[in-house]
């Protein structure tokens, strides 16, 4: 029987990842816009994902206030690493799968502070994000955004 209940877990969790790639992937084409979280409309790499959680998940687990472009630069403090601790499930990031939360840190010695959804592991990554001047776009997970990455989170399961 645990057995079968270990099956069953990872087919949800196979199942919740598909339903999370697919939704980021209807964002595309979303215009880049600093704090909206509005598919279609608007929205940074926070709102995307917190688009993202909404269609797949239900409610957001918490509000989130506004914050400028250069936020917790000045005091250091890893805040965008923190909630995403405290709301998604820390994963290593070599062991990455699709639909996974992607934490950047842009510049050496910064605070992290972009996210993405992973969309493709293996040979030829991929990954979704808000990116500024470009809106939600799928990129390549290349040599230089995959050495920016700091942390991997997963969704929660059963939020609803």
């Amino acid at each position: 029987m645990k057995t079968h209940s270990r099956r069953s877990r990872a087919a949800e969790m196979d199942s919740l990842r598909s339903e999370i790639v697919t939704e980021a992937r209807a964002w595309l084409g979303t215009p880049y816009v600093h704090q909206a979280s509005c598919q279609g409309g608007g929205c940074d790499c926070l709102g995307l994902i917190r688009g993202v959680w909404r269609a797949v998940l239900g409610a957001e687990p918490a509000l989130v206030p506004p914050y400028t472009a250069d936020w917790s630069e000045a005091a250091r403090l890893e805040t965008l690493w923190s909630a995403a601790r405290a709301h998604m499930q820390e994963r290593p990031d070599n062991d990455a799968r699709p639909g996974d939360v992607l934490l950047f840190r842009m510049q050496r010695g910064a605070v992290a502070k972009h996210l993405g959804i992973l969309t493709r592991a293996g040979s030829a990554p991929a990954f979704i994000h808000a990116y500024s001047g470009h809106g939600v776009v799928e990129n390549s997970l290349s040599a230089p955004w995959a050495r920016r990455i700091v942390a991997c989170f997963s969704f929660p399961e059963g939020t609803n």
